[in-house]
């Protein structure tokens, strides 16, 4: 490390605990959990949250992926000009300390629709802290093992198109059929990094993190799905991952000797497979939830006998994970919706956030909320507020385009991003 960025690094370290915040790395879709969930306070000092302006702004290319933060690094990926570009940035100052492109198309072979609203990578890389290997998925199925160590030089790489044979999605509805291409994070679960490939050869594949060398497929063999990527749940101490293709939830077993077997599946077909919302964890419980043909959320229950419907309640989220925190359950698709976790009654309903939307939830039980073209919000989560929605400060309109990536927040910095790559990193006043 040279001076200047050890020196970068230190004033960063001193700053977040003189402002009482404490730093999560952000290496995974949906954060250092996966989850949504952080260690770090919101940075609201009951006056004012965010700086007038970002401390810097950059183009990284088109594409719905959300950055990823790992210590001064902030890496993100986009698609510009007939490439696939990785880079390495200085999360203080947004310099590129590395950059590295793949010839990519903008969309995957099989598009079929809605190129206006979309283009380049969707998927969330994926950073591993022991090798320090970072996995991208493009929208076309190129699967890249890089070292960032080594300025993002590659370790290995497949197609997956090209390597398992996959083909179109099915249309499934008699809503006109769509196909987005690879859009699932790729999920590192100890030596194995997890693929949704959507191969009639198995759904989700096993592959040995540092060689690439497949190591299992599923028993499920269902098309890969629109959504940010499969979640691991421990079902009665057993390891599982949870997956949502084109048909449904699937359940898959990790554990030694019935790797790949599937533990049981919950039917959820969604017109043009837009099952966009990943599924969200917690406990042996999943929640899942689409707008389109079926416009509610369910909780299910998974045992190592199957899965069964605890609720299902009439709301939905388009594009936003939902959130589990202390008992409620927070996504939003038009307005920020606050569920009772046990029951799906809306306790409460606001805000303005239109079709896109990501939230997460700090440590001093606030949200940050982002939607519509860069809406982005601090609003108090239903253990500071329980019978109203409650916003507490609002930055408006700060791109163009919609904002399909999800919000990131590390070490006191917000990051924002919009589909056509336009990224801002906003630094918390406290």
């Amino acid at each position: 490390m040279d001076n200047s960025l050890a020196t970068r690094v230190a004033v960063a370290i001193v700053l977040t605990i003189q402002a009482g915040l404490i730093a999560d790395d952000w290496p995974h879709w949906r954060g250092p959990y996966r989850n949504g969930h952080l260690n770090e306070k919101s940075g609201w000092n009951g006056q004012t949250w965010l700086a007038d302006k970002p401390d810097w702004t950059l183009e990284v290319g088109e594409g719905a992926s959300s950055p990823l933060v790992v210590g001064p690094s902030v890496f993100a990926l986009g698609w510009a000009e007939g490439n696939d570009t990785l880079r390495c940035l200085d999360a203080a100052t947004g310099k590129t300390v590395w950059s590295v492109a793949r010839p990519a198309p903008q969309w995957g072979r099989f598009h079929d629709g809605d190129e206006g609203m979309y283009s380049g990578a969707c998927s969330t890389p994926e950073y591993d802290s022991e090798t320090k290997f970072i996995y991208t998925l493009g929208v076309d199925g190129d699967l890249i093992c890089r070292d960032t160590r080594n300025s993002g030089k590659t370790v290995w790489e497949i197609n997956l198109y090209e390597t398992y044979h996959v083909k179109k999605r099915p249309r499934l509805t008699r809503a006109p059929q769509r196909d987005y291409g690879y859009t699932s994070s790729p999920l590192v679960h100890g030596d194995w990094l997890l693929v949704e490939v959507g191969a009639d050869s198995g759904c989700l594949k096993a592959f040995d993190k540092r060689t690439g060398q497949l190591i299992w497929s599923s028993e499920c063999v269902d098309p890969a799905g629109h959504n940010g990527g499969p979640v691991l749940i421990t079902v009665e101490s057993v390891p599982c991952v949870g997956l949502f293709t084109v048909n449904g939830l699937v359940v898959i077993r990790l554990d030694e000797g019935h790797e790949g077997k599937t533990v049981g599946t919950y039917p959820w077909i969604t017109d043009f497979a837009n099952n966009v919302a990943s599924l969200a964890v917690h406990e042996d419980n999943l929640l899942i939830t689409s707008q389109y043909n079926h416009k509610s959320i369910c909780r299910l229950k998974v045992t190592l006998s199957g899965i069964e419907k605890v609720w299902e309640a009439d709301y939905s989220s388009k594009v936003c994970t939902p959130i589990i925190h202390k008992g409620f359950v927070y996504f939003t698709w038009q307005r920020l919706r606050c569920l009772d976790w046990e029951t799906g009654e809306q306790k409460w309903e606001g805000g303005s956030f239109s079709d896109p939307g990501s939230c997460i939830v700090t440590s001093d039980d606030r949200l940050i909320v982002y939607g519509f073209n860069g809406r982005l919000a601090l609003v108090e989560t239903a253990v500071r507020s329980p019978e109203e929605y409650v916003e507490l400060s609002v930055q408006e309109r700060l791109f163009r385009t919609e904002a399909w990536p999800h919000v990131v927040m590390s070490g006191g910095r917000i990051f924002c991003r919009d589909r056509l790559g336009n990224l801002a990193c906003f630094r918390v006043v406290d």
